[in-house]
């Protein structure tokens, strides 16, 4: 498991000035700590741990609420402007990048 995910057992996620603290379960950009619901932190946990790699509607759904849901593709969508929100303040650039058709990324940091 270490070799194949080894962000998965790791305690700090980050990307560009973002970081994900598992242990004190905060999320933090620069120097100012974020408020996010449950639901966007693990919607930021899956981000970080793709890498930048795309994540379709469908794998987000299965990821972040579980296989047995029945939601909505929409229902990321509303999500992911959610995290946007908390996550962009003034001049910050939006981490998060939409590929259109196909589904949600990190951007490059």
């Amino acid at each position: 498991l270490r070799r194949t995910s080894p962000e998965r057992i790791t305690d700090r996620l980050t990307h560009g000035d973002i970081t994900l603290d598992r242990a004190a379960h905060r999320v933090t950009r620069g120097s100012r700590e974020i408020a996010i619901g449950p639901t966007e932190y693990r919607l930021l946990e899956t981000l970080l741990e793709s890498g930048g790699r795309v994540l379709s509607r469908a794998q987000l759904i299965d990821r972040v609420w579980g296989s047995a849901a029945e939601i909505d593709d929409r229902t990321v969508d509303v999500h992911v402007g959610r995290l946007r929100k908390a996550l962009i303040r003034g001049s910050e650039t939006d981490p998060i990048r939409t590929v259109r058709g196909a589904g949600y990324a990190l951007a490059d940091s």
